[in-house]
């Protein structure tokens, strides 16, 4: 035997197959994995095809787990295989052996005999010292294309998801509508629960129930128990909700939005640099890490992927470890890949006891395989619930077959639908409808078909005749968990994961980061310099020493009144209902007080609302040839300075009030244009019965002390009735309007949340 293994050694320079039969299973390993495919050419005599093929891969993934550090008993299995393949068929390789190792060594260019490379000793491992590979540890990132690390999250609080006979009516025109008729249903840890239904059957509607977030004058009746209690506030914080759209501020990068979100959400007693790394293992779970410094992107802001903003959405959910898990089709939008990713990942976030409840719409059928229960709706009646597995068989027992290979998912939408083509008419149907259309001339069995309202009818008692009770009996089963577990989630203490100073800080700082592109935006800068530029020419070392000058120069001081009024009104107003959506989000899951909130918005805008007035007042002050000394020109700059923050509390005001971008610019045209017009320029004297108007208005107030500053005494060619005396009265006006305008702005706030 020695002898005929050492003739093919001489041929191929002693490093493919021609290896004494001893020394080869001794070390397998090492030429296994030192990229060489003697192993791989010795399994491919006994199957030349399906052998070799499951060679290359085992290769391939123990490569890829030890790379990446794996602990499971997965490879030390192939291994063990492939040793055994090796004795089995060295026999009938060594008649052949020169034959084969002129072939491996022929095919591959990069063998040890071609390269003249020889592996020193420390690289000669056994198959006992590979490191042995973990699919749970070491997961393919599907879009990515990258192996992404196994999250190791604390155990989770499990809750059983039970609901009975829920029901929803809206009232429309004043005439009920009933948008879901007795659904039931359970999910249980570990498992995901799909929603499948046409638009508009009522699958987002059930989700928002289920999770506690039913908005609107809809009434719900029915039953829903979490661990067989009632929902309460302290589910907030065990919920997570991902809504269809996906709700996100578009200059904060992937990183910055998942770390925001630890720090605020997380418990408080865990420290800050706790909470950070929780958000770099939800990147690095998630499969974010490529991407982890872009921008999230919008509609005018090129940004992250389709499918990676997904995965940030639910990275915000899933970061404080919820028990439940409520989404609503994170699918939609995203190529076959991407959803399939979405689908994988929900997969993983359940098997460490989570309840997974999601909608879908038209899954593929390897995304339909991958469900555990499911749930089809069909014009808000339930027509299927059980394990997403049985769902073709029961429709099957039914009557109801696909005459043609269909997704299966396709199939149950085109009977929810009741579109019957390409399926089976039960017998039961079909002569329910033939008797119903006897009475009708010329009809014969073959010239009609069931209606869409026929099939509905028909599998909704279907249902309920066959499987609604066995299901619904489920339901009364006691849970395997203990009654202290199920009064953990009872409480009705709201836990906030900061202090109010701490949401404060990290909303403030998260509101620089996100509006500093939009305030130092290269326009804006160009738009308040070219003004100033112009205003400065315009007025190009004016002379108040003369009448005409001082009428001239005045106007110049009511111009910076009017445009740093009309200014930040307008920029203010669009605020809270930009951020509305957020703002529901994000309070919706208690991430922070709404006090909090407000403040940390208002005074984050400060720094970058008086960063172009300094611009402006610098070139036009000089130019313009105002009064050229220190004092003058800070006591003018701090004027300014109250305008604005004046003029931006009426704007966040009417936007707080309304809500709505098209009211807020039409109220905020017409109170601004009345306040110009009241100033106090235009007009000198104005009507008794109107006169009021001049004290709401900031640019009456902002134009006086402005005269105050740059004359003493004022002439009174510039003021009217009204004498300017030290111009204390106007400051406190414009400080009482600060403070008014915001406190209505956060009354109309918390008027709108207590009203939603």
């Amino acid at each position: 035997m020695e002898s005929i293994m050492e003739k093919p050694m001489m041929d191929t320079g002693g490093c493919g197959i021609g290896r004494t039969k001893s020394d080869q299973l001794a070390a397998p390993s090492s030429q296994s994995l030192s990229r060489t495919a003697s192993a791989e050419t010795v399994l491919s005599t006994a199957d030349a095809t399906s052998l070799s093929r499951k060679s290359s891969f085992g290769k391939r993934s123990a490569s890829g787990g030890a790379g990446a550090g794996g602990n499971s008993h997965g490879y030390s299995h192939i291994r063990k295989s492939r040793s055994a393949q090796l004795k089995l068929d060295m026999e009938d390789l060594v008649s052949s052996g020169a034959a084969l190792s002129r072939a491996s060594s022929a095919s591959l260019g990069f063998s040890f005999t071609f390269t003249g490379f020889t592996p020193p000793p420390q690289d000669i491992m056994s198959s006992a010292e590979l490191p042995p590979f973990s699919d749970d540890e070491n997961t393919m990132d599907i879009e990515a294309g990258t192996r992404r690390k196994k999250l190791m999250t604390e155990p989770t609080l499990p809750i059983y998801l039970k609901f009975a006979e829920v029901k929803y009516k809206v009232a429309v025109k004043g005439t009920p509508r009933e948008i879901l008729s007795g659904i039931s249903g359970s999910a249980a840890p570990g498992e995901v629960l799909a929603l499948m239904g046409l638009s508009g059957s009522g699958k987002t509607t059930l989700l928002s129930i289920l999770g506690g977030r039913t908005a609107g004058a809809g009434a719900v009746e029915g039953c829903i128990s979490y661990n067989d209690e009632p929902y309460s506030k302290s589910l907030k914080r065990r919920i997570g909700f991902v809504t269809q759209d996906d709700v996100l501020f578009s200059h904060l990068t992937v990183k910055e939005t998942l770390t925001y979100a630890a720090l605020l959400r997380l418990p408080r007693t865990m420290t800050r640099q706790q909470k950070e790394e929780r958000a770099m293992d939800i990147i690095y779970e998630l499969g974010l890490e490529r991407c982890q410094d872009t921008m999230i992107g919008g509609s005018f802001v090129r940004g992250v992927s389709g499918g990676e903003r997904k995965r940030v959405c639910i990275g915000n959910e899933i970061i404080i470890n919820p028990s439940l898990l409520f989404l609503d089709e994170p699918t939609s939008g995203l190529d076959s890949t991407t959803a399939l990713r979405i689908i994988q990942l929900l997969h993983d976030i359940a098997e460490d006891g989570k309840t997974v409840i999601t909608t879908i719409h038209q899954p593929s059928s390897r995304l339909f395989h991958k469900f555990d229960k499911l749930i089809l709706l069909g014009r808000g009646s339930l027509l299927y619930f059980g394990k997403a597995s049985e769902a073709m068989p029961y429709f099957r027992s039914i009557g109801c077959t696909p005459l043609i290979s269909m997704n299966p998912a396709e199939f149950l939408l085109d009977l929810a639908n009741g579109n019957t083509t390409d399926v089976s008419v039960p017998s039961e149907l079909d002569d329910k409808v033939h008797m119903e259309n006897q009475n009708l001339q010329n009809n014969t069995k073959n010239d009609y078909k069931p209606s869409a309202q026929d099939v509905h009818e028909y599998l909704v008692d279907a249902y309920e005749n066959r499987v609604a009770y066995k299901e619904k009996k489920k339901l009364l089963d006691p849970l395997p968990i203990s009654d202290d577990m199920k009064a953990t989630i009872t409480s009705s203490r709201r836990e906030w994961g900061t202090s109010w100073w701490q949401q404060y800080s990290i909303l403030f700082c998260r509101g620089i980061k996100e509006r500093r592109h939009d305030y130092l935006s290269w326009m804006r800068i160009t738009q308040v310099i070219a003004t100033s530029v112009i205003l400065g020419l315009l007025w190009w070392h004016s002379n108040p020493s003369t009448p005409k000058g001082l009428q001239d120069q005045a106007g110049l001081l009511f111009f910076i009144a009017v445009f740093w009024g009309f200014f930040p009104v307008f920029t203010a107003i669009f605020t809270f209902p930009q951020e509305r959506a957020m703002l529901n989000k994000e309070r919706a899951v208690d991430m922070y007080k709404l006090s909090a909130y407000f403040l940390a918005r208002t005074t984050s805008d400060l720094p970058l609302d008086l960063f172009l007035p300094v611009i402006f007042m610098v070139i036009v002050y000089f130019m313009a040839g105002l009064k050229a000394t220190a004092a003058h020109f800070f006591l003018s700059m701090l004027t300014v300075f109250l305008s604005i923050i004046a003029a931006q509390g009426l704007g966040l005001a009417i936007g707080a009030t309304l809500l709505d971008i098209k009211k807020a610019t039409t109220l905020a045209s017409v109170t601004v244009m009345t306040f110009m017009l009241a100033g106090g320029f235009f007009v000198k004297k104005v009507p008794p019965f109107i006169s009021w108007l001049r004290y709401l208005s900031f640019n009456y107030h902002t134009y006086r002390l402005l005269l105050k500053v740059q004359y003493h005494p004022v002439p009174d060619i510039l003021i009217n009735a009204i004498p300017l005396d030290n111009g204390v009265t106007e400051v406190v006006a414009l400080v009482v309007m600060i403070i008014g305008y915001r406190v209505l702005a956060y009354m109309s706030l918390r008027r709108t949340k207590a009203s939603s």
